[in-house]
C-alpha cells in the first residue's frame, strides 16, 4: 500500500506526508512499520511502470499477482483519502496520534506525520531492532514502557539482577538538531544517573544511525532550562 501510494502520487505524496524526499520517506516509514526501507523502495519501483512519473521502475518484468490485486483495488483512490489510510496503517495508535497531529497542525512542522514518526515511533522501532547489537546492551531483556509515562521509553535488565537501565529514545531527521527532555525525563535522568541512557536516532533524511549517552546530564550535552508560560482557559457551568 505504501509503495503504491508513493508511486502514484510521487513527490506530491511525499510532501503531503511531510517528508523532504523519498529517502527520508523510505527510512521513516520502513522503521515505523518494522520493514526494511529498501523493501518500500522496491514496492514503489514495482508500481512505477503503471504511472506517468519520471522513473521506469521494474518495467522489464510483469507486475506480481498480489501487487496487481492491490493496484486494482486501490488505484482509483484520491490522494487525501489514500494519505489518511496510510497514516492509519502506520501509526501504532492511529486515533490518538491523529488527534494530536491535527491539534498541533498550526505549529509549523511539529504536528506533521513525518515529524511525529521520526521523533517517536520510527526512532523507537529502530532502537528495538538494533539494541541487542550494541555490546553494552547485549543479552539484556527489553521492556517497552512508552505507554507508562515513567520518564523513559524502554527498560533493559538482566535475569539475574533487579537493576535496570532506563532508555529514552529521541529522533532527528538530520545529522544534528535540538533534543529536548521533558521535566519528568530530566528528573528521572537526574535520579537514575548511570542507569539512564539517552539514545538518539539521527539522519532519517539519508541513512539512520545512532548515538547514545549514559548519564546524559553529566555528559558533554549541555541542557538549557526553557520555561514556557501557558495561559489556561476554563469554561464553567452552573448545575
Amino acid at each position: 500500500m505504501i509503495g503504491l501510494f508513493l508511486s502514484k502520487f510521487d513527490i506530491e505524496g511525499v510532501a503531503l506526508l511531510g517528508f523532504g524526499g523519498f529517502t527520508e520517506a523510505f527510512n521513516t516509514l520502513g522503521y515505523a512499520i518494522g520493514a526494511k526501507p529498501a523493501s518500500l523502495k522496491n514496492y514503489r519501483d514495482e508500481f512505477d511502470p503503471l504511472f506517468p512519473n519520471p522513473r521506469k521502475g521494474w518495467h522489464k518484468r510483469k507486475l506480481r499477482d498480489y501487487c496487481k490485486v492491490i493496484y486494482d483495488e486501490y488505484n482509483a483512490w484520491e490522494i487525501s483519502g489514500f494519505s489518511e489510510f496510510i497514516k492509519s496503517i502506520v501509526y501504532s495508535n492511529y486515533e490518538v496520534e491523529l488527534i494530536v497531529e491535527k491539534a498541533m497542525r498550526s505549529k509549523t512542522r511539529e504536528g506533521s506525520f513525518a515529524k511525529r514518526l521520526i521523533t517517536g515511533q520510527a526512532a523507537e522501532q529502530y532502537f528495538k531492532q538494533i539494541y541487542n547489537q550494541i555490546p553494552f546492551f547485549q543479552g539484556l531483556l527489553l521492556e517497552d514502557t512508552t505507554k507508562l509515562g515513567c520518564g523513559f521509553d524502554f527498560k533493559l535488565r538482566s535475569d539475574s539482577s533487579n537493576n535496570f537501565f532506563g532508555i529514552e529514545v529521541k529522533g532527528l531527521n538530520g545529522l544534528s538538531g535540538n533534543i529536548a527532555l521533558t521535566e519528568k525525563e530530566y528528573s528521572v535522568a537526574k535520579y537514575l544517573k548511570q542507569n539512564y541512557f539517552l539514545f538518539v536516532v539521527k539522519n532519517f533524511i539519508e541513512k539512520p544511525t545512532h548515538i547514545y549517552y549514559q548519564n546524559p546530564l553529566e555528559s558533554n550535552l549541555k541542557f538549557k532550562k526553557v520555561e514556557t508560560q501557558i495561559i489556561q482557559i476554563n469554561y464553567s457551568a452552573i448545575i
